[in-house]
């Protein structure tokens, strides 16, 4: 495998529908997922870039909300 293709490997972008990723992470309900979603402009998801819209499908960009979930960690402050 070349550099550009070790590169485009390690920067895949995985995106997953509510049901997919709350099956695969199941510390997330399908309701608290989609109230997320709903209100992603006041919570900041989407300013975070976690969210993607295809028509009617909304689809999960996971590393880019797991990074929104750990910027809401406030460390016990």
């Amino acid at each position: 495998m070349n550099k550009q293709q070790t590169e485009a490997v390690q920067t895949a972008i995985i995106y997953s529908t509510v049901n997919q990723f709350t099956v695969k992470n199941p510390a997330f309900t399908k309701g608290g997922l989609r109230a997320l979603i709903f209100n992603e402009n006041s919570n900041g998801l989407a300013k975070a870039g976690a969210v993607v819209r295809l028509g009617r499908k909304v689809l999960i960009d996971e590393a880019k909300f797991f990074a929104w979930v750990e910027s809401q960690n406030q460390g016990g402050k």
